[in-house]
């Protein structure tokens, strides 16, 4: 039973790929997301239940939550009409956390994705709001101000070694 939140993150990653091959306005990728979406919560939840939380699952619900975003940017961004200032702040976003990353390998000798309460509701929201880009952009704005706090808090923590 302790590994099955990694069995959830693993499923998690199968089921972003999996994005990839559905056709965006069908029920199989809206599934999919939902589930994908879903499993991200419970995994971590299970993982802190089972008294089973560990460095590996930490990265691995890390990374399947990057494959997760970067699956839906694949599908989502060509037919999306995004406009070009959130473009940029998403850029930002993404430039934030890669000098992140890079502070992480310099201070702690590794790659460091702290779980915070910031980047846990940012992705909650996220999930959340996806749907919703297809005719307002103001949930998004408000989920890319959440992400810009969490990336910054994440580097702050990272920096002065408050990583979890």
């Amino acid at each position: 039973m302790k590994y099955l939140p990694n069995v959830i993150s693993v499923l998690r990653i199968a089921g972003s790929i999996g994005l990839l091959f559905c056709d965006v306005a069908g029920w199989l990728f809206w599934a999919l997301y939902a589930l994908c979406g879903i499993s991200d919560m419970v995994d971590g939840w299970l993982a802190r239940n089972l008294q089973a939380e560990s460095k590996t699952g930490a990265v691995l619900d890390s990374l399947a939550d990057i494959i997760f975003v970067a699956c839906c940017a694949v599908r989502l961004l060509p037919v999306l009409e995004i406009p070009v200032w959130l473009c940029i702040w998403a850029g930002i976003i993404v430039t934030i956390k890669i000098i992140t990353q890079i502070s992480a390998l310099v201070v702690c000798k590794r790659f460091c994705f702290p779980h915070t309460l910031a980047n846990k509701l940012t992705g909650f929201l996220l999930f959340l709001t996806m749907p919703t880009i297809f005719w307002s952009m103001i949930p998004v704005s408000i989920v890319a101000a959440l992400a810009t706090f969490a990336a910054v808090q994440e580097g702050h923590f990272i920096r002065t070694k408050k990583v979890f």
